[in-house]
């Protein structure tokens, strides 16, 4: 294939009909008549030598192709889109577009939430839309990021990719404020005979891995996929849960519960932002990367890393 001459506006075509199954409505939706759209669905099953779109009675349906090439072509529509909207020059107090970032909900809280406030002050014109990082974020990891203009992750869980680090946190545990048994510290027996309460992805795999290398097989009696959560599912029982000493922070006088020491040293947690490689040198997320930058620094200058006791 010789992507010299390709006409890149047949992306354009292409998933509009794999979207819409329907040569009409997908004309109609990139401003193009039925009959250019039909000749672009020609010119289409003549490059893939497939027919995408087979008729079934009234309507049309994907081809095996076609269904191959549905969410390909979404994620190569989204690159070309964001590399021919780079930037030489960004004035973010002028400017009005919007990023994309995925994140955590403990990212959001933590982080997220300063830094849309300064966005707010700095550039009105910039939204920001934060979107729950998808569980299949280490599998198409390229994929992903090439839709986004960043993701809110730890490190030890994606690599390979350009990133700036954020702020450092750590790992403590959670129990209720009332708990009957558990007063200024836990033991490595109270991990294995309380119930937990877990967080049922893999973002943290870092402190998940560390609890099995010391033989530490948690009890698991509730699972959710919101680290916000775990603070309201140990509250008023005897349920623990591992969470972020600065998430803990902002949840503990909320929720009724507490933090305490991890009777084991716990790895450390280092947030970064990571990007897809075709984002490094565009105006605008330079911009957004220092800002990221700069909100963090603020953050790690005025707020210790102990939570208060």
């Amino acid at each position: 294939m010789n992507l010299a001459r390709l006409d890149l506006n047949l992306v354009v075509a292409l998933r509009a009909l794999l979207e819409e199954r329907n040569v009409t409505r997908a004309g109609r939706r990139v401003g193009l008549s039925q009959p250019a759209m039909s000749a672009a669905l020609a010119r289409l099953r003549r490059h893939f030598d497939d027919d995408l779109l087979a008729r079934v009675g009234g309507h049309y349906e994907l081809t095996a192709l076609g269904q191959v090439l549905l969410d390909r072509t979404a994620t190569a529509h989204d690159v070309l889109e964001r590399l021919f909207a780079s930037q030489a020059d960004f004035d973010p107090a002028r400017e009005n577009r919007e990023f994309k970032l995925m994140a955590s909900d403990y990212a959001v809280a933590v982080f997220g939430a300063e830094l849309a406030r300064t966005v707010h002050e700095e550039a009105p014109g910039i939204r920001l839309r934060l979107t729950q990082t998808p569980p299949n974020i280490t599998d198409d990891t390229a994929t992903l990021l090439s839709a986004t203009d960043g993701l809110f992750m730890p490190h030890g869980v994606i690599s390979d990719f350009p990133a700036t680090d954020l702020y450092d946190d750590r790992w403590v545990f959670l129990v209720s404020e009332d708990h009957p048994s558990v007063e200024d510290r836990l033991t490595r027996q109270d991990l294995a005979r309380l119930p937990w309460v877990i967080y049922q992805r893999t973002y943290d795999a870092p402190a998940v891995r560390q609890l099995g290398m010391l033989g530490i097989e948690p009890r698991v009696e509730v699972s959710v996929d919101s680290f916000q959560l775990l603070p309201l599912m140990v509250a008023r029982t005897r349920r623990i849960a591992l969470v972020q000493a600065r998430l803990a922070r902002l949840m503990a006088p909320l929720a009724g519960v507490r933090a305490v020491e991890p009777p084991y040293e716990a790895v450390p947690l280092r947030e970064a932002l990571w990007w897809h490689p075709v984002h490094t040198h565009d105006a605008a997320h330079i911009w957004l990367r220092e800002t990221a930058a700069r909100v963090a620094r603020r953050m790690t200058g005025t707020d210790g890393q102990r939570p208060p006791s």
